[in-house]
């Protein structure tokens, strides 16, 4: 963070005694407070960090915004909520600068197009973008501090919870472009409907100027209804769509890399290749040339930048293990990135066999029950081999894809069993793919595998 006075950090926020205070670090850990420090105050699920203000300021903070005031001396600022201060902070921040900064949100692919856009824009000049996934109130302004007069391009993802989420940050960062890879229903749960979904996700467009513009995925049916609403220019993108503005075609999948013709009608065709596989990926790469070119990147020179794109943590890491294709994808799930995952999986050229290993997929609220079945049923029509099932609801997975045909359907309450089981049964030549909500730790099962196929 560049040295900025308190005053022009608190604008439309909070009021000081001393505005001239220069402030070096924004920080909502009262540990990580010292000389020159603002320390905001958050309410956590176990924390309240207006409990540790006093804390922060002893270590040295200039000053501390709470939403109570603490019967101890010091600066304090008190504002009504401190998550919406820390926002309207970074965005009195980053208002000193003026990247190239780009928006990206959607309810699956948003952080594998961020890694994406990231692998484009840093060929062409200083980018910052948010560190894995730090998306929310938190991670955002965090990212945002860490701007500077040498950035010249910047990428930030936006994440939600609910209607009112992405409005917020999006008018913190003031995208110039933005994208929205789809809209799913990883958010039913809190939001209700689809229709809610692709409500919040459309807030992003709050934060771009009359100019701006806004690329969609143009196989999403939702964004492709809502389109003639969208105030702002929008550019499509999409596979099946042909009447796309940037299409891919001649996709050609491999174990580890994808590769495919990108047809763009502003620029012309160019040659792409991913270091990864699936028609998901290839969307999430496509969303990132869009946005990169609509800010004026180089077309050429994106399409080829996509090839130093890297997977990061547990999303859909391949790893050769003694000769079997392992898909380490433990990340997270929803019935729309099960299903790309499952796909990746069937067309995977392996001489042997093809095992899912899938948990529970959370925050479904009332489709829960039948998105598993659907997902059972999808996984033997696709042609997977042996369906393997972790988690409550994916009892419901194994039944469906029994009823559908498939070959083995299984389902283990044991994390330990199930490891065993799969080491029993994956052989050189064979390819397992293991994909579930964050909270089912799927990673403890593929450790468990690795140990015990060793032995």
């Amino acid at each position: 963070m560049e040295p900025t006075k308190l005053g022009e950090l608190l604008k439309g926020v909070g009021v000081t005694k001393y505005p001239d205070t220069i402030i070096t670090k924004v920080t909502t850990d009262s540990r990580d407070a010292g000389e020159g420090s603002l320390f905001v105050a958050i309410i956590g699920e176990r924390l309240d960090g207006n409990d540790f203000a006093k804390s922060a300021l002893a270590n040295g903070a200039a000053a501390v915004v709470v939403s109570r005031r603490g019967d101890f001396a010091g600066e304090q600022i008190v504002v009504r909520d401190t998550k919406d201060a820390l926002i309207e902070i970074a965005g009195n921040y980053r208002a000193k600068f003026s990247p190239k900064l780009v928006g990206i949100t959607g309810s699956v692919g948003k952080t594998t197009t961020k890694e994406m856009t990231a692998a484009i824009l840093e060929t062409f000049g200083n980018t910052l973008k948010n560190e894995g996934n730090k998306n929310n109130e938190i991670g955002v302004p965090a990212t945002l501090f860490n701007m500077s007069h040498d950035t010249e391009l910047a990428i930030i993802e936006m994440g939600m919870n609910g209607l009112g989420d992405i409005s917020k940050l999006t008018r913190a960062a003031r995208p110039r472009a933005a994208v929205i890879t789809g809209i799913g229903v990883c958010h039913l749960e809190l939001l209700g409907s689809r229709e809610n979904i692709l409500k919040a996700k459309l807030e992003i467009v709050q934060g771009l100027p009359e100019n701006g513009i806004l690329c969609v995925n143009g196989d999403d049916e939702l964004l492709m209804g809502a389109r003639a609403d969208i105030p702002v220019e929008t550019v499509t993108f999409a596979i099946h769509n042909t009447d796309a503005d940037v299409v891919a075609k001649n996709i050609m999948s491999r174990v580890r890399t994808t590769e495919f013709t990108i047809v763009d009608r502003v620029n012309g065709e160019f040659q792409a290749m991913i270091p990864c596989a699936g028609n998901h990926n290839v969307m999430d790469a496509l969303g990132a040339y869009t946005l990169a070119t609509r800010i004026g990147m180089d077309a050429a020179g994106s399409a080829k930048a996509l090839s130093r794109y890297v997977p990061t943590g547990m999303r859909q890491r391949f790893v050769d293990f003694h000769g079997i294709t392992v898909i380490e994808d433990c990340y997270n799930a929803s019935p729309d990135s099960m299903r790309a995952s499952i796909e990746t999986l069937a067309q995977l050229p392996v001489p042997g066999i093809k095992v899912a290993v899938l948990g529970d997929m959370l925050e479904l609220g009332s489709i829960t029950r039948e998105a598993h079945r659907n997902i059972g049923i999808e996984a033997a029509k696709m042609g997977i081999d042996i369906l393997l099932c972790y988690g409550e609801n994916m009892k419901l997975c194994a039944e469906g894809a029994l009823a559908a045909g498939i070959t083995s359907a299984k389902h283990f309450d044991d994390k330990t069993q199930l490891a065993s089981y799969i080491a029993k049964t994956m052989h050189p030549g064979d390819a397992v793919m293991f994909k579930g909500s964050r909270a089912m730790a799927l990673e403890e099962v593929i450790d468990q595998f690795y140990e015990v196929y060793a032995e």
